[in-house]
């Protein structure tokens, strides 16, 4: 005999058969597939319908009986957010997906396809620079890569990016990466070997800030302001939350609150959106700043100068004075307002690329 568990599962994948087959069912459907009483088949309607597995489509009218359709357990996808940036001929695509084991998929398999895309993985969020135009990639079955980046270019204030794959990627584009929040549409075709599809996502501007110098010894933290900030920007509209970095600075820093840290945060915004973004950080770090010595650098673009990364670098290991900020940032095309935090802001922005584990360690 059946147990509850036995019999919920042979239902279920009834009513699943019986909505692929007919499109809904009825409970005298569900009665005689089953061959059990209308009284039993009438429960587990309800019962599943209680749990979420099922939808009602119609409601009882006059003879017309109640219709329902099982609800797939696949979920209808697993990529949350899909989005570009663009950086003069460099683009970043970011993909935020439901699972960090698929982000680690497509990362592995993007990279094999071309090796000079350089990815970023960061949990559930892969992202990706890569130059525009054309790739040749080969994608099959292993050893091959199931899914490539074959072109990424520019329409207008669209970014189209091409993607030939098979498999389960085929799968995810076929029917998910269109319901992504950012994507704007999805074309795909089906060849023999394989599916190509085009991604249009709009074409945004990449913004780094970086804070340092926003607590005091027995009050604060720059690290959980950083993070208020990318809650508080996230709220406006056409704003694309990327993520938040933390870097340890030159630990023999005389002035130093606690353990002289500094914090960046990255996100995406539509083109017109850039300036209100500058102003709307520096007031909410100049309001909700506990220290009077704060500091704000901000930088458009993705792309970090070399000349910003070795002074990122340099802030780790040694004193760097609020005029050597500013003249590094003036020559780098970035905007600084405050105190003397503007030193270890500049360097969040240097080192936010950098692996995790090297920056949140103190390089003594």
């Amino acid at each position: 005999m059946q147990g509850v568990i036995e019999r919920r599962r042979s239902y279920l994948k009834l009513m699943r058969k019986l909505t692929l087959r007919k499109g809904s069912f009825t409970v005298d459907d569900l009665a005689q597939s089953a061959g059990i009483p209308r009284s039993t088949a009438r429960d587990w309607i309800v019962r599943l319908s209680d749990e979420g597995c099922l939808t009602v489509l119609t409601q009882p009218h006059g003879r017309a009986p109640s219709r329902y359709a099982a609800v797939s357990a696949i979920p209808r996808t697993a990529c949350r957010r899909i989005f570009t940036a663009v950086d003069g001929d460099m683009v970043e695509i970011v993909h935020e997906c439901l699972s960090s084991a698929c982000a680690a998929f497509c990362a592995r398999h993007h990279a094999k396809a071309n090796p000079d895309i350089r990815i970023i993985r960061q949990g559930t969020i892969l992202r990706e620079f890569v130059r525009m135009g054309l790739y040749e990639s080969t994608v099959g079955l292993w050893p091959e890569s199931a899914v490539a980046v074959t072109g990424i270019w520019q329409e207008g204030d669209e970014i189209v990016q091409r993607i030939r794959s098979v498999g389960g990627p085929a799968f995810s584009l076929t029917g998910m990466m269109g319901r992504a929040e950012g994507v704007i549409n999805v074309d795909t075709v089906r060849h023999e070997q394989a599916t190509e599809g085009c991604i249009r996502t709009q074409a945004l501007v990449h913004i780094i800030i970086g804070i340092d110098n926003t607590d005091r010894f027995e009050e604060g933290a720059t690290f959980a302001l950083a993070i208020a900030l990318l809650d508080y920007l996230s709220e406006l509209s056409g704003t694309f939350p990327i993520g938040h970095h933390i870097a340890m600075l030159w630990q023999d820093l005389p002035e130093k609150t606690a353990g002289n840290s500094c914090s960046a945060i990255e996100l995406a915004v539509v083109p017109e959106k850039a300036d209100l973004i500058r102003k709307a950080a520096v007031r909410f770090i100049g309001d909700e700043s506990v220290s009077d010595g704060w500091g704000i650098a901000i930088k458009t673009g993705f792309l970090i100068p070399d000349l910003l990364y070795q002074y990122g670098l340099r802030a780790r290991t040694s004193l760097i004075t609020c005029q050597e900020a500013r003249q590094c940032a003036r020559e780098c095309g970035i905007y600084t307002y405050g105190g003397g935090g503007i030193i270890g802001s500049l360097a969040a922005i240097g080192l936010a690329h950098e692996p995790e584990d090297l920056i949140i360690t103190p390089d003594f």
